[in-house]
């Protein structure tokens, strides 16, 4: 049985007043899951923009700043 399977399953199970807290944790899972993605591809980002960004041009055009 499949783990999508076992929650419906379960959930069919619980009173309708503990259904709407379980949409409340899915909900944030998602967010969670796609802020750690948001956090992950700013990492990954950060290595191959740094080269130009430590660059004496890019220095010299911020510098007024």
């Amino acid at each position: 049985m499949k783990i999508k399977e076992q929650i419906a399953q379960e959930m069919e199970k619980l009173p309708e007043a503990l259904l709407q807290e379980i949409l409340d944790f899915v909900q944030f899972l998602q967010i969670k899951h796609q802020q750690h993605n948001i956090l992950e591809n700013t990492i990954m980002s950060e290595s191959s923009l740094r080269k130009d960004w430590l660059k004496p041009e890019e220095e010299a055009a911020w510098q007024d700043l």
